[in-house]
This record gives C-alpha cells, sequence and structure tokens, in this order.
C-alpha cells in the first residue's frame, strides 16, 4: 500500500449526497514532496463530499501550523494557517473542455480519486506571502542577535563600497555629465 493511497476517495458505489473525510498531514506528509517549502508543521483537513450524477463537489477546510523561515531573523516559527475552498470534478478527456482552476477532469471509468497532490496544494496556498514571526505582543518577536549581525553585515558592505575607488573611465563620464551642467 502506497503513502499516497490514505488519500484516496473511492466514489464509485457511493450513494449521491454528502460524506465527510478527514486527513491528518505531518511531518512525513511533507518529505514526499520535493523542494518542499515546509518539512514540519501539522495540518488537519476536513473535506465534505458531495456526489451527484454528474459532477463531485468537495469542499476542503485545512486548519493547523507549518513551520517555517523568518525572512527577518532566518528562524524558524510555527505559522497558524487556515484555509476554505471548493474543487469540482467532472467525468470527461481533460483537453476537452477549458474549465476555472477549481475543476478537475478524471476519466469515467475512475473509481477513486487521489487527493495528496491537491491538499499539499492548499497547504502550500495557505502560507502568507511575508514569512515573519508572528507579532502577537505588540513588540519584534525575531532574533534579535541575528537581526544584529545582519545589520553589522550590511555596513560593513556598505562600508567597504564608499572606500572603493571609481574607475577612472566612469569619473570621466560623470565629468561629461558635470560639464553639461
Amino acid at each position: 500500500m502506497s503513502w499516497k493511497s490514505k488519500y484516496n476517495i473511492e466514489f464509485k458505489g457511493l450513494k449521491e449526497g454528502l460524506h465527510s473525510y478527514d486527513f491528518d498531514i505531518d511531518n512525513k506528509f511533507f518529505e514526499h514532496f520535493e523542494e518542499s517549502l515546509v518539512d514540519n508543521g501539522e495540518v488537519r483537513v476536513a473535506v465534505e463530499f458531495e456526489k451527484r450524477s454528474a459532477f463531485l463537489k468537495l469542499n476542503f477546510t485545512l486548519s493547523g501550523w507549518l513551520e517555517l523561515v523568518c525572512d527577518r531573523c532566518l528562524d524558524n516559527y510555527p505559522q497558524d494557517i487556515s484555509l476554505t475552498t471548493e474543487l469540482f470534478v467532472k467525468f470527461g478527456q481533460e483537453d476537452e473542455f477549458e474549465d476555472g482552476d477549481n475543476v478537475i477532469w478524471v476519466l469515467p471509468e475512475e473509481h477513486a480519486i487521489n487527493l495528496a497532490q491537491t491538499i499539499y496544494e492548499y497547504a502550500m496556498l495557505s502560507i502568507p506571502l511575508r514569512h515573519v514571526h508572528p507579532n502577537e505582543t505588540g513588540e519584534n518577536s525575531c532574533n534579535q542577535e541575528m537581526i544584529n549581525r545582519l545589520n553589522n553585515i550590511v555596513q560593513h558592505e556598505a562600508d567597504e563600497n564608499e572606500e572603493e575607488e571609481i574607475d577612472p573611465r566612469w569619473a570621466a563620464l560623470k565629468n561629461l555629465k558635470n560639464d553639461k551642467n
């Protein structure tokens, strides 16, 4: 049994109507995705599965946390995430139809749908663009020692750039610009 099979929903033989599924994803789940932004986390995924004769509708609710690297201080921190979205599954050839991003096509002879990749993508979409420590108390919760080190490196590089000699060719061009004024 492959690791992905536990994220399968067998829809052939299910009665029409609503069905509920719950999935827990953790570190082992993220190990299966190369070059993932996330290695660590715990996310609860609730899927409300609605079966109809012509299509399937899945409502996803993700909630939990993912460990990210702070953009400011480079320390790891837990980022709370939550996402609610829906996905439609239709039957037929994918290249026959042009639909939106929330529609996937499966062949009519399929009997199950695997949600592992979909759950991973929704978890990644729930990550904010800026990765910074949560600021719950109104104070910066970043690693101050690392911030100071980074500021010292930036200041040192700025000092070095000021001390560099200007290439004489650029100086001549600069003089031309000054003569024009």
